[in-house]
């Protein structure tokens, strides 16, 4: 199942606070960058972020899921509500998270 343009706007206007936030489209999915890198993405209208170890220790109930068949593990961010709390998730695990490659 495909995620919806409504589920897209809805997240991105959680994390309106946050400066460099973008996003593409790929196979009617969604990636969610951050300051140039990929924190995670939109699937089957859920949010999922990369497991940092911030992650982690801000969301410890967290369910894992594989967003897509041959994907790694990603968190479920089930307080996507709280735009506050989506904010400061972003801020603290971006610094963990690699920087973009660099295209040839």
């Amino acid at each position: 199942m495909a995620s919806s343009k409504e589920y897209l706007e809805f997240v991105l206007d959680q994390l309106s606070l946050l400066d460099e936030i973008s996003y593409r489209s790929m196979m009617g999915e969604y990636i969610i960058y951050y300051q140039g890198k990929i924190v995670g993405g939109i699937y089957d209208d859920r949010f999922h972020i990369k497991p940092t170890k911030s992650a982690k220790e801000m969301m410890p109930k967290a369910q894992y899921e594989t967003p897509y068949d041959g994907a790694k593990e990603m968190l479920l961010v089930d307080d996507i509500d709280n735009k506050d709390f989506m904010n400061e998730l972003l801020n603290v695990i971006v610094d963990e998270l690699p920087a973009p490659r660099k295209k040839k």
